[in-house]
């Protein structure tokens, strides 16, 4: 019903009626975008927080099913990946595709169904994660129900971009464009595949995959390490290749670097993710394909990491003095760390220690924390200003607590979990002279502790810094100025003199 009435209200917006609303960006959905990014990052990363705290004192949480860590864990990836990042990604796609093709938003009314049921979709898989509703499979638990509403907001908005871009005035598709346009298409494509499941019955939110046994693990890793190309990486750089240009006021140091980089990125990823299934029933010849080319992906990684960071030569003192350009600066940093760290430990004796240990959450965290999240703080810190006409932040000084929140909980989570990682792995297959193991689990896991005491201090920090960003977006869309940019308008045809 609120879906219903929100669509509506887009029909009957009036400051957007009459001709005058096409001499104007359409930016409201952006604005809600924004809004809905800061909550789910207060949620799931609290629910993070949460979690890290559940793993050195494991009685904290009162014994009932819902807050059980099981049904908690999907909560925080989702709301993390999904609710933070996927409203990112919407928002600022829009954003990026109005002012890159100098054309308004194909319609006024699609954008609301986009965001509102994306995060309608949202709702419903951490509601059903509550209640014990999940096909258990990584990043895609959510129960069929949710999987077709998901799909039909995912072709609208794929529909509602190439509109967009059909219309656009500027006959050149800028390179963000790109990646933005791989990330709707290949998230639609695994998506569907890899949820392709028979309901139990209409009534009942169970259903089982037509996929089975090796063959359902390799679509499952497939759809997985895609959703970290394509979901995580691809729409990321399209964040990056507009706002790190924008907020360094230089141009991408390598345009055609950016196009390559693309391209071997779109290539490469798409075999990578058997590299998960080491040592498991997988045909070895698909493992060591998958190996294969996650090292080869460090090519094109590392290309866009270096592209972004030589566009700051020049710009050097700007990065000193703009913490939000401090943010973008080491998400590019953390990129490319993220990604040796990924062809690192998908060679198969260095996988062989890692896996099934707290190193690959580190890894996968430094990507998240390091890279995602800092690169969203610092779009969102170059457009609430302008969503609000303000030349800054209500609060300037409250971006550099961020910043420096942001990078200690950061350092202190992902090195404490490196520490631990490895320390499992040779405490697991340390043995004596006797050939028996050295250690028993359990000692193993005692010696964990101060690691993950670290992790929960980390992850609160940058739960602090969070909630403090909210806060000063609130406090900035509040107190609008009437700072107005006269050149940021699509671009119309003007009837000859």
């Amino acid at each position: 019903m609120l879906l219903v009435f929100a669509i509506g209200g887009a029909l009957y917006d009036h400051p957007e009626q009459g001709e005058g609303r096409l001499t104007r960006y359409y930016d409201a959905p952006t604005r809600f975008g924004i809004v809905m990014t800061l909550i789910w990052a207060v949620i799931g990363m609290g629910v993070g927080v949460w979690l890290a705290a559940l793993m050195y004192w494991p009685d904290a949480t009162p014994p009932w099913p819902t807050t059980s860590f099981g049904r908690l864990r999907p909560v925080h990836t989702s709301g993390v990946i999904f609710g933070f990042g996927g409203n990112a990604l919407i928002a600022t796609s829009f954003w990026v595709l109005q002012r890159t093709s100098r054309a308004r938003l194909a319609d006024a009314v699609s954008p609301w169904f986009v965001l509102i049921g994306y995060n309608l979709f949202c709702l419903w898989a951490a509601s059903g994660y509550l209640m014990g509703s999940t096909q258990s499979k990584e990043y895609a638990e959510p129960e069929w129900y949710a999987d077709i509403w998901l799909t039909i907001v995912w072709v609208t908005y794929f529909l509602l971009y190439n509109r967009t871009l059909a219309r656009r005035a500027e006959p050149h598709i800028y390179v963000a464009n790109w990646y933005y346009m791989a990330f709707i298409l290949v998230v639609a494509m695994l998506h569907i595949v890899n949820n392709l499941a028979l309901p139990v019955s209409w009534t009942a939110a169970e259903s089982f995959p037509v996929w089975a046994g090796v063959q359902d693990a390799m679509i499952q890793w497939w759809y997985g390490h895609n959703a970290v190309a394509f979901f995580l990486t691809a729409g990321f750089l399209g964040m990056l290749y507009y706002f790190l240009p924008v907020r360094a006021g230089r141009p991408i140091w390598s345009y055609r670097l950016s196009i390559l980089s693309f391209w071997g990125i779109v290539f490469f990823y798409m075999w990578a993710g058997s590299h998960h299934l080491h040592y498991t029933a997988l045909p070895h010849w698909v493992q060591t394909l998958g190996m294969t080319f996650s090292v080869m992906l460090l090519v094109p990684s590392w290309a866009s990491a270096g592209n972004a960071i030589a566009t700051l030569n020049g710009a050097w003192h700007k990065v000193r003095d703009d913490a939000t350009l401090r943010f973008m600066f080491v998400a590019a940093v953390f990129y490319g760390l993220s990604t040796f760290e990924g062809s690192f430990l998908a060679i198969r004796p260095v996988n062989s220690l890692s896996h099934y240990t707290d190193w690959t959450v580190g890894h996968v965290h430094s990507g998240t924390l390091g890279w995602v999240a800092m690169i969203v703080f610092g779009a969102i810190y170059t457009l609430v200003p302008k969503l609000s006409n303000r030349e800054h932040m209500a609060w300037p000084a409250a971006v550099e607590w961020h910043f420096w929140l942001a990078v200690v909980g950061t350092l202190v989570y992902v090195v404490a979990l490196w520490n631990a990682g490895i320390t499992q792995g040779l405490m697991w297959r340390a043995y004596d002279e006797n050939g028996a193991l050295s250690y028993s689990f359990i000692e193993s896991v005692e010696a964990m502790l101060p690691y993950y005491a670290a992790r929960t201090l980390g992850g609160a920090l940058f739960l602090a810094g969070a909630i403090l960003c909210a806060l000063n977006c609130r406090a900035t869309m509040r107190a609008a100025g009437n700072t107005v940019d006269a050149t940021d308008r699509p671009l119309l045809a003007q009837p000859a003199e």
